[in-house]
């Protein structure tokens, strides 16, 4: 099979690849901003309801334990197929949860869910997609996640305005998940348009087609497989899980910011949601960039212009401009994630075995999602014992520091690191 005639199969399957991804997304971010107005309801202090809403995340990090291994197992298809059932299972329990453990447990089971799911599409896309094409793929499936992102709180509050009740942002992330479950079980499988064998193109150009009673079926548990691929993800692990602890900061540090400087709600949401829409604008562009000049090209501008961004609103807090100041480096913060979308996932595809690749993805998703999920811890940390300001500061030269990571290693260990690749 020829790399246009791959291209081709690609086009024709696209929906049924890009099309799963958004749902499941759009239905788990559906109930994200209710959780803790639902945990208050059945019994929650207010510092319960934050850790209500943070198991989400937690089962996330859990998730990408044994996931790695069950995909391997189980194959892509099946692994979402079962991670839509958990999800179910964990939407049933938020729905009729009475005590805030049973929200809790709802909410861990609905984001070791959206692990597998996620690393599930992620390893097909590693597999199958040619290199020369990779990064697009991937810049595509970031960008499907982050429609889905802003897709389903959107949708949520349309349908809690109609019904009066925050418990019926629950009835689209059931009706999404049943979407979802409906795409994989009737559209045509992704993995059936290549054939059995598996097709992948080395940095070489060499188009290399694996048959399945050749693949390496071997699998490790997780911290086996973080410790075999220790070297790789000390380096280039870290700096991924950096990046992910910038785009997770953001989440906390913006809204505070603007709470400590004064602006008011419906501004701030107004701030922030311009600068989501950038975000989301701009997430093609940077997988373009990667699969033609190289993936240095796309990173290290997002990662330093991200870095940079918030390094600077640390010193603008008592300054006269400081709220068009924090406009601007909100704006500025998004437009260095918006053409950083997928990189962390090409990175990831990149490096990991070829034949193999879900145990590797698990292990570097959850570097990744443990940086997200313990970024607004340090924040919080920071800002009790020092300021807001310093809190940003520090985030700001942590990032620096990712970038540099990135700019040291991605050569050294990626195909595609530096080279100027001049693909179609």
């Amino acid at each position: 099979m020829s790399v246009e005639g791959a291209q081709f199969q690609r086009r024709k399957i696209a929906l049924a690849v890009y099309l799963p991804s958004f749902l499941f997304a759009a239905g788990e971010s559906a109930v994200i901003p209710v959780i803790p107005v639902i945990a208050k309801e059945v019994g929650a202090d207010l510092a319960m309801a934050g850790v209500v809403a943070a198991m989400l995340t937690v089962g996330i990090v859990v998730g990408d334990i044994p996931s790695g291994s069950f995909v391997a197992r189980v194959g892509e298809r099946v692994a979402m197929l079962w991670s839509s059932v958990i999800a179910l299972v964990g939407i049933g329990l938020a729905v009729f949860a009475v005590h805030p453990f049973m929200l809790a447990a709802g909410m861990f089971l609905i984001g070791m869910a959206t692990a597998a799911f996620a690393l599930a599409r992620h390893a097909f896309l590693t597999t199958y997609v040619p290199f020369a094409y990779r990064a697009r793929s991937l810049s595509l499936l970031g960008g499907m996640f982050r429609a889905g992102g802003v897709s389903g709180p959107l949708l949520a509050a349309g349908i809690i305005a109609l019904l009066g009740d925050p418990r019926a942002a629950f009835i689209l992330t059931t009706v999404f998940t049943l979407a979802t479950m409906a795409v994989l079980l009737f559209m045509q499988d992704p993995e059936s348009a290549f054939g059995k064998g598996k097709l992948v193109l080395e940095s070489d150009g060499r188009l290399l087609t694996e048959g399945e009673d050749e693949v390496e079926r071997e699998t490790h548990g997780l911290f086996r497989t973080i410790w075999n691929y220790r070297h790789v993800l000390i380096r280039l692990g870290s700096a991924a899980a950096i990046t992910a602890a910038l785009r997770s900061a953001r989440t906390v540090l913006l809204p505070l910011w603007a709470l400590s400087i004064g602006i008011g709600d419906a501004d701030t949401a107004l701030i922030i949601g311009i600068a989501t829409a950038v975000d989301f604008a701009l997430f093609f562009p940077s997988g373009h960039i990667m699969d033609k000049y190289g993936r240095l090209a796309a990173i290290l501008p997002s990662v330093l212009i991200m870095s940079l961004g918030i390094l600077t609103l640390s010193f603008t807090h008592e300054l006269d401009m400081r709220v068009a100041l924090f406009v601007t480096c909100a704006m500025v913060f998004s437009f260095g994630n918006g053409i950083g979308s997928g990189i962390v996932l090409t990175v990831a595809s990149d490096i990991a075995p070829t034949k193999n690749p879900a145990p590797f993805l698990g292990s570097w998703r959850f570097f990744a999602d443990a940086g997200a999920a313990i970024a607004p811890l340090g924040i919080a940390a920071i800002t009790a014992i020092a300021s807001l300001a310093i809190a940003s500061g520090m985030m700001g030269l942590l990032g620096i520091f990712g970038a540099f990571l990135f700019a040291r290693y991605v050569p050294r260990l990626t195909p595609g690191g530096a080279r100027n690749e001049k693909t179609p």
